[in-house]
């Protein structure tokens, strides 16, 4: 069976998507992009044999010749698309966050409930990134004893445009929000945010640390840091009883010349997460052809990270306070 997928967004996300699906993902053929831009879901669709090109989304989604959804165009837009493909009865993958809002992942989540449940997949794909998949087994394994803290680092060499303190929030650390309850199988209670003085521009506290409070007991240290100019990086290491563990450096060369050894950093996400992108795109397409659960993150666990979210703003809005979490179920 192929199934037969249309992509709306062809920013870098779609792009990425588009590629990986059509190149790296048997049992996939990207039949259809859409982008409110023409021009440049044209340019993305260009690299598809056959595939079709369009400015309207929704008309995407009712297509019959589409089985699958990809949606990954701009954050405003996901709660409306998702609950289309739902509505339309087709497996929609979202880009994180799933809704900019709890309310509208919420609404999310009782149409994938009334649809049976299943249809809604949301990208956080740290959950198949190889080096995360380890640190989870290892973890599994209980040799070091009980996790007392973990430290989690997400650095970017510079911010988007106009990008102010909630998108390092919702737009960067929602990884470490769904990623760390992820790790300890424990969902975070309370959290609190933190930021040097100043602004580096207009909105934007930058770098930011968050306490995230889990229900074992464990405490989570998350930097953000859109501006750390050197390079894209993603650290995280756990702390046990009895020892550590965290992710090995992912550089694949190391340089040595003039009396210096080094290694170089990625200019964003892509290459760092390259596999891991390739890897949940082919897990979504297999449930999809199997008739299967897909293993991704599902439209409740978007909601959850979108829930934790909201409540480090409410701390970064009310000076740092401890905020507990609440379940936001439909």
């Amino acid at each position: 069976m192929t199934v037969r997928v249309g992509v709306i967004g062809a920013g870098v996300m779609g792009a990425d998507h588009v590629r990986l699906l059509h190149g790296h993902v048997s049992d996939a053929e990207v039949v259809a992009v859409a982008d409110v831009d023409g021009a440049r879901a044209k340019a993305v669709a260009d690299a598809v044999p056959g595939a079709r090109v369009g400015t309207d989304a929704l008309a995407l989604i009712a297509d019959p010749a589409v089985d699958a959804v990809v949606v990954a165009s701009h954050d405003s837009t996901h709660a409306e698309l998702t609950v289309a493909a739902v509505r339309a009865g087709k497996p929609v993958l979202c880009e994180k966050p799933l809704a900019p809002t709890v309310a509208e992942c919420v609404e999310v989540v009782r149409e994938d409930d009334m649809a049976g449940g299943g249809l809604v997949s949301v990208g956080f794909m740290r959950r198949f990134d190889p080096a995360h998949v380890a640190l989870k087994a290892a973890l599994g394994e209980g040799a070091e004893g009980r996790v007392r803290v973990v430290h989690c680092v997400s650095r970017g060499v510079t911010s988007a445009p106009g990008a102010v303190s909630e998108f390092s929030v919702t737009g960067s650390a929602i990884h470490e929000l769904d990623t760390v309850p992820w790790l300890l199988e424990s969902p975070v209670t309370a959290v609190s945010w933190h930021a040097p003085e100043g602004e580096s521009s207009p909105g934007l506290r930058d770098p930011q640390v968050m306490l995230l409070h889990t229900a074992d007991g464990t405490l989570t240290t998350v930097e953000t840091f859109l501006n750390a100019r050197y390079g894209y990086e993603v650290r995280c290491e756990v702390v046990l009883e009895r020892g550590a563990l965290q992710l090995a450096d992912p550089a694949p060369v190391v340089r040595h010349a003039d009396r210096t050894r080094s290694t170089g950093y990625p200019a964003d996400w892509r290459p760092r997460f390259a596999d891991a992108y390739r890897l949940e795109l082919k897990a979504w397409i297999d449930a999809v052809v199997a008739g299967r659960p897909s293993p991704l993150a599902s439209a409740r666990e978007g909601l959850t990270a979108s829930a934790v979210a909201e409540a480090v703003i409410a701390s970064m809005r009310d000076g740092g306070r401890t905020v507990p979490v609440t379940a936001s179920a439909p």
